[in-house]
């Protein structure tokens, strides 16, 4: 829902580090596969309550994921990024709750409804983009990326900010999974009645 405004607001900001990372001969798919590597870490410590070190992770990973797109704008789009990049997002994601399931028993039943979610999520969207790709259909309202990016209640943006909450405050897990697992299927319901409308 907010990605598409905030890119406007980070992607100026990203394009000088990208140009010097680039510059120092750093490729997008390193910047990828780096932040998905760092980004994992946050399992463990999550898992061993290490909330702090978690964040910083979740930090690192999303910072990442800002820049392998802006350098590769300023290098080369290629399919292989872009399916790195989506690919790591969305087991990063899962991840991050996994954490939270195996730091405490009472998480793992909202942990489990809230993946069951995010496989709404992701479905609905990477199906969205194959048909939309045998059709020709294109949208940059997020920036030039490598797959139609069909936006939701839920998508990158509200996702971060839940991933810093269950950090912050992760007592709280159960009611915040719950809660973000149902706008899910929200915006899981929005992608396929949308889906409906568009294909034949």
């Amino acid at each position: 829902m907010l990605d598409a405004a905030l890119r406007r607001l980070i992607d100026p900001a990203l394009k000088p580090v990208a140009a010097a990372m680039v510059r120092a001969g750093a490729s997008a798919d390193a910047v990828t596969i780096g932040g998905f590597a760092i980004g994992m870490l946050s399992l463990p410590a999550i898992a061993a309550g290490q909330f702090g070190l978690a964040l910083l992770a979740i930090a690192i990973n999303r910072l990442s994921d800002g820049l392998d797109g802006a350098i590769a704008r300023i290098t080369r789009q290629t399919d292989r990024g872009g399916y790195l990049d989506i690919v790591c997002d969305f087991i990063f994601y899962a991840g991050c709750v996994f954490g939270f399931a195996l730091a405490d028993q009472a998480n793992a039943l909202p942990a489990a409804f809230l993946i069951f979610s995010f496989m709404g999520t992701g479905s609905s969207f990477l199906a969205y983009a194959i048909m939309a790709a045998k059709r020709g259909m294109s949208t940059d309202i997020r920036g030039s990326k490598s797959l139609y990016y069909l936006g939701g209640i839920t998508e990158g943006t509200e996702t971060i900010a839940f991933l810093v909450a269950i950090c912050l405050w992760p007592a709280a897990f159960p009611m915040l999974a719950w809660g973000f697992g149902a706008l899910c299927w929200v915006t899981t319901a929005s992608r396929i009645l949308a889906a409906w409308r568009s294909f034949d």
